[in-house]
């Protein structure tokens, strides 16, 4: 075989398998955003104290914050097939539990099922590293963009199975959305298991202390700006129904914005990468900070349907941009005996800032209002422009 022919072969094979984490992130967000369709109803209607109705998200995305541990001691000790197969599993349980919770009526239970789903949604936030490490140079920006596009899959997906399947099983409402959810992580597996992923990454003589690589500036900028991007989108996105009930639009209005949220946040994904690979990372993440601070700007001209539905437009393109620029600059803060340990830290600290943020949005809007909201997360936008703008620092 030519070194031409081997190389063409080689290509080939790295993008089928992009595809593959493309499938595999595809269906485990349709658990989630499933979940997220229907979660709150089903905490309302189990709960005697209405306002736990939400726990069992707040519940979810900590343990989609803690994942990160195990998920880290895994993917170190035994590489990322298992890792992956660890996540499913862990959604695949919570789906169950969910689902028995719904049949005993049992809020208790319920929540419970809160504890394996969010490990699985963390363990699934690798394989955005995972088509990293198989793409080359060149193409890496455009597998990450790619990876992360499936949530525009789940983004249909998912709410159409709660739709489709939320009376199959009367009368216990949801019960067979939970069952059918389940499947997904479990095709999510047979993809897994013909998919070429990474190994074990190679034992360092003398490995780096997590907090050596937390203090690069590198890393610093790369998670510190995924938290800004995370943080800014869930606080805006969590307020913006409340915000819109108190106007007087219904459940299908906001059903209809968040939705062309969705899209918006993962929609980019199919040229984000390309972006990157033209302009840079960098100017990529500032485009997406003007874009949120256009996000802000919109919701504070006026609050009719389209200022809703514009702003949370702009908040989505904004996330694309500056969370996928953010893990392209991550992918060249750290070697690759440090890779898990540093992808670790990061999304401990994005989604850290991201339960803070489920925690604190519905009190803030409560305490402050809307407009003072929006104008609250100015802070953090010009932080993470301070960030970019300095001179890179050397990759690991």
């Amino acid at each position: 075989m030519s070194a031409t022919t081997a190389d063409l072969a080689t290509d080939t094979a790295m993008r089928r398998n992009v595809r593959l984490l493309f499938f595999c992130q595809a269906l485990m967000n349709s658990a989630v955003v499933g979940q997220a369709t229907m979660g709150a109803l089903i905490g309302y209607s189990l709960a005697e104290n209405k306002s736990l109705a939400t726990l069992p998200m707040a519940l979810q995305m900590l343990a989609t914050m803690g994942a990160s541990i195990p998920a880290g001691f895994v993917f170190a000790r035994l590489g990322r097939r298992p890792g992956f197969l660890l996540g499913a599993m862990g959604s695949f349980l919570g789906s169950l539990t969910f689902a028995y919770g719904v049949w005993q009526g049992s809020f208790l239970i319920y929540c419970l099922g809160a504890i394996p789903a969010g490990l699985g949604f963390g363990i699934a936030q690798h394989y955005r590293f995972a088509a990293a490490e198989l793409a080359t140079p060149a193409y890496r920006p455009r597998a990450i963009a790619l990876v992360m596009a499936g949530g525009v899959m789940a983004a249909a997906l998912g709410p159409e199975l709660v739709k489709h399947s939320k009376d199959l099983l009367p009368p216990f409402l949801f019960l067979g959305t939970y069952l059918f959810l389940a499947l997904m992580p479990l095709i999510c597996m047979a993809l897994l298991s013909i998919a070429v992923l990474p190994p074990a990454p190679p034992r360092a003589a003398v490995n780096t202390p997590v907090m050596e690589i937390v203090a690069r500036p590198a890393f610093l900028t790369a998670a510190l700006t995924a938290a800004v991007a995370y943080g800014v989108m869930n606080l805006l996105m969590t307020s913006t129904p409340l915000e819109m009930m108190l106007c007087g639009f219904g459940v299908s209005a906001s059903a209809t914005v968040i939705q062309a949220h969705a899209v918006s946040m993962f929609a980019p994904g199919f040229f984000t990468g390309r972006l990157i690979a033209r302009f840079g990372a960098r100017p990529v993440i500032l485009a997406g900070v003007l874009l949120n601070a256009a996000c802000v700007g919109l919701a504070l001209l006026g609050k009719e349907f389209m200022h809703f539905t514009v702003a949370l437009v702009a908040l989505g393109l904004g996330w694309n941009f500056m969370f996928t620029g953010a893990t392209t600059l991550l992918a060249e803060a750290h070697s690759a005996a440090e890779r898990v340990r540093a992808q670790t830290a990061n999304d401990f600290i994005v989604f850290g800032t991201v339960a803070c943020t489920a925690f604190g949005s519905g009190l803030l809007h409560a305490t402050s209002g809307w407009y003072m909201l929006n104008l609250m997360v100015l802070p953090a936008l010009v932080f993470a422009l301070w960030r970019v703008t300095r001179p890179p620092a050397p990759a690991a």
